[in-house]
């Protein structure tokens, strides 16, 4: 019954948020571009899907993906578990938090693997680019991209770092690479650190800097919890534009 109440006000949540979309797209239709809706009865069916499917993808991330992910960073980052048999620190030490860096990149490739956007992105590169850009290709490298940024995010954290610095260089290695890579790369390179940061990756990560950010000594999760994800979105541009300058200098070696 508890589920069924909470569900209830999610799908009302779900109904209010949505409903500007609704009036906003039908009013163009009806009043700007003055046409029927075509396919009314598909549009109204597929609408309430969209409704239902979103509402019970927030009550989702309520009652699981959110609570795991702050299980796991409080596990992990437990000084139980850290300093078995040894004395618990009061002040955070980076070197003992190694798990906690193995976990995060593991989460963040898995995660982006499976990620729906990426897996649109991919598909749709491979057909423009006649099977050039190959789709598993693409994703693992934009996985691998995430799973470096997230761990290297987890290890701010740790360390209490400012995260400015940490975007700060991270662009102007992107801005170097923009100029040396090919041209042809640099909006789907761009495209890829945007997709990572969508349905299946924002919950767990989210949740696991709340979630490590409580556990470790002298952090605050107001302002330490947040910006792993500005990593997930900035090291798989990184990593694509990385591969293609790869690829290009195999390519002149080749030639040579």
């Amino acid at each position: 019954m508890d589920f069924i109440q909470d569900f209830s006000k999610i799908l009302l949540s779900t109904c209010r948020d949505v409903l500007p979309i609704i009036i906003l797209v039908a009013g163009f239709q009806l009043l700007v571009l003055r046409q029927p809706i075509p396919n009314l009865r598909r549009v109204v069916v597929g609408g309430v899907y969209v409704v239902i499917g979103l509402a019970l993808f927030l009550a989702g991330l309520e009652k699981a993906l959110f609570p795991l992910g702050k299980i796991m960073a409080n596990q992990l980052s437990d000084p139980t578990f850290i300093y078995r048999g040894g004395e618990i620190a009061i002040h955070a030490e980076w070197r003992a938090y190694g798990w906690i860096y193995f976990f995060a990149a593991m989460i963040g490739f898995a995660t982006t693997i499976a990620e729906p956007s990426l897996i649109a992105v991919a598909y749709k590169a491979h057909e423009v680019s006649a099977g050039t850009i190959s789709q598993w290709g693409l994703r693992i490298t934009v996985a691998v991209g995430v799973a470096v940024g997230i761990s290297l995010g987890t290890y701010r954290i740790v360390t209490g770092t400012p995260l400015y610095l940490y975007i700060l260089i991270g662009y102007m290695i992107v801005t170097l690479q923009t100029l040396m890579a090919p041209r042809s790369i640099i909006p789907l390179a761009y495209d890829s650190g945007g997709v990572t940061t969508s349905t299946v990756t924002v919950p767990l990560v989210a949740a696991l800097g709340l979630g490590l950010s409580s556990t470790v000594p002298g952090r605050n999760p107001a302002l330490d919890g947040f910006g792993l994800i500005a990593f997930a979105s900035l090291f798989p541009i990184i990593a694509v534009l990385g591969y293609a300058q790869i690829l290009q200098l195999l390519v002149w070696l080749k030639t040579r």
